[in-house]
């Protein structure tokens, strides 16, 4: 963050200071909302959580060298004091579903109007001298993937900030953006939405100049009700953008109607992404290698370039152009772009995560959450890697969970994807979980064709683990995904938890 001091701070919260001996004390460190992570200078943010509340260690906070707490209530410590918001129903925020009493929705807007006002100091002259660039990346899959690339191809333009694994709402979101300072020159930052003015509020707090919408499916369809209604959301990122002659971009998907649609809503420059001949930045000549690691030609209006990426599954063809894309708009020299777009590996956790194991066996660990179409997209890389063995073809494991959120649509999307793993040849399914959806997967699988024995329901991940353990042979390959709250993360890490070792001496596994 710029270093702000105490009382500039109060003045743009709307806070009143608190046994604050010295308003011009300088925050120079990072804004925390996590006790443990506070340092010499930061700013400790208190709100109230599953199973405590910061009010309570705000102490504690400036013991560890907080210069003051932004709280919605006296503290006993320096505080920056902002007053409570009325609430009359439980908040739909993710953040503040603790909030009982309106302090944490009163914090969190505080932490948004900060952010704000950082962000505008930033980026007053990003046009002229070289200032921030605040980039906004929205859709309902690829959102953290896209993050990730965008962080290693804008990194030749110097320091960028990018939100750690899915920090998307409207906590992670103006942290996030608080990590700028004068030095950082790309601020990358994923949108989420659970309904219509989440991406509007988020596009507020920290205006950006460039958005990305990757695509619209139905992930969150049951909060939403439509795909059509998603798309309001989603485009509510290009409707934030300034106009054209102000520098405005607006990456979007040619190969996803929907989102294509969206050039009508903005009056920013528009830039089409895709394998559709319409796109300016464009891919042909597709091709995966037995690791589905994706091979193709990027065409651009300044030239064309051979593109290998190192991350994994074909779907990340259309996350790389976007990435792509926003860097040309940045400024990058194509050869440069290209050149960190294949050097990109995987940041976030348990997002395609590919490891291979001593005896042979690869792990594709995806279990960070889960959609149809993300599903879908890493059943696909599954079946590539398998089929496309050096020796012979591999056998093919997906483990996987329940999707959530999909409302009415759930048990048809469970048994389609039940159906897509047949369709594409899986070796075995294991279908984790004891609900509706779970055993609508499963039977899906069942009923497509005679596919006998190959897919099982159990009822949880040590269910999984127990079958893999006795089941798994050396070249077998394994693809883990569900939401997160299913916990199938746990699969993955058993699997190597309990990885043959090799006996140095004979050269034998054990």
């Amino acid at each position: 963050m710029i270093p702000l001091t105490l009382g500039k701070i109060a003045e743009i919260v709307g806070g009143q200071l608190d046994q604050v001996s010295d308003p011009d004390a300088v925050v120079t460190g990072s804004v925390e909302f996590d006790s443990r992570k506070v340092g010499p200078g930061s700013l400790f943010i208190a709100l109230p959580g599953a199973r405590v509340d910061g009010h309570d260690h705000a102490e504690a906070a400036v013991a560890a060298g907080a210069v003051a707490v932004l709280a919605a209530r006296a503290v006993g410590a320096p505080a920056i004091i902002v007053d409570p918001v009325p609430i009359d129903a439980p908040s739909r925020a993710m953040a503040l579903e603790h909030d009982r009493d309106g302090s944490g929705a009163a914090v969190l807007a505080a932490l948004g109007k900060l952010a704000r006002s950082v962000v505008d100091t930033l980026t007053a002259d990003t046009l002229t001298s070289g200032g921030l660039t605040v980039v906004g990346v929205t859709g309902s899959a690829g959102k953290t993937s896209t993050k990730d690339l965008l962080a290693a191809v804008l990194a030749p333009l110097g320091p960028v900030v990018a939100p750690p694994g899915s920090f998307n709402n409207e906590l992670g979101h103006p942290w996030t953006a608080l990590r700028a300072d004068p030095q950082t020159r790309s601020l990358v930052l994923e949108m989420s939405a659970r309904g219509r003015g989440d991406v509007a509020a988020l596009a507020k707090i920290a205006p950006p100049r460039i958005g990305v919408v990757l695509n619209v499916g139905t992930a969150h369809l049951g909060e939403f009700g439509s795909q059509e209604a998603i798309a309001l959301a989603k485009g509510e990122l290009v409707e934030a953008l300034p106009s054209a002659e102000d520098g405005g971009v607006a990456v979007l998907n040619a190969d996803d109607r929907l989102v294509s649609a969206m050039a009508s809503r903005t009056s920013a420059r528009v830039v089409l992404v895709g394998r559709s001949e319409s796109a300016q930045v464009r891919a042909t000549d597709v091709t995966v290698d037995e690791s589905a690691r994706a091979r193709f030609t990027v065409h651009t209006p300044v030239g064309s370039r051979q593109v290998a990426l190192s991350v994994h599954g074909e779907h990340q063809v259309g996350n790389a152009l976007a990435a792509l894309a926003v860097a040309l708009e940045c400024g990058l020299d194509l050869d440069e772009a290209v050149a960190a777009l294949d050097a990109a590996v995987p940041v976030s956790a348990r997002r395609m995560e590919v490891r291979d194991r001593t005896d042979g066996v690869t792990v594709i660990n995806d279990s960070y959450n889960a959609n149809p179409d993300s599903m879908r997209a890493g059943i696909k890389a599954l079946v590539s890697m398998a089929k496309s063995g050096r020796d012979a073809e591999r056998r093919s494991w997906a483990v996987l969970g329940e999707m959530a959120e999909l409302g009415d649509n759930s048990v048809v999307e469970h048994d389609a994807i039940g159906r897509f793993a047949v369709r594409l040849d899986v070796s075995r399914l294991i279908v984790v979980g004891t609900g509706r959806p779970a055993r609508a997967m499963h039977q899906g699988a069942v009923m497509e064709g005679s596919w006998g024995e190959e897919s099982m329901l159990v009822p949880d991940a040590a269910a999984a683990i127990a079958v893999l353990e006795e089941e798994l042979e050396p070249g077998d390959v394994v693809f883990v995904k569900a939401s997160q709250a299913v916990g199938l993360w746990q699969v993955a890490e058993a699997l190597f938890a309990s990885e043959p070792r090799v006996d140095s001496g004979a050269g034998k596994t054990q």
